[in-house]
């Protein structure tokens, strides 16, 4: 019975990884590359869709502020004494 390669196997298929991984960066545009690339129409609905994005996510946080209440002394069923 013979033995598996395992240290050849390994470096092999590391360097294959590797090699995926670079091509992978090296062909793969960042985002700025691929907005610029784009037709002024869809740069300008990429545009809402961001103005969108963030103005969801300011008043999410908006919201989480104003719910972000101190809950350390308050009663588990509502209300704020801890006496039963």
């Amino acid at each position: 019975m013979s033995s598996f390669p395992w240290v050849r196997f390994t470096v092999f298929s590391s360097a294959l990884m590797g090699l995926g991984y670079v091509l992978m960066k090296a062909t793969t545009p960042t985002e700025e590359q691929l907005y610029n690339e784009m037709a002024p129409d869809l740069q300008r609905k990429v545009d809402k869709a961001r103005a969108a994005r963030l103005a969801r996510e300011a008043a999410m946080k908006r919201q989480g502020d104003a719910q972000n209440i101190d809950t350390r002394y308050s009663c588990r069923w509502g209300g704020g004494s801890t006496e039963y």
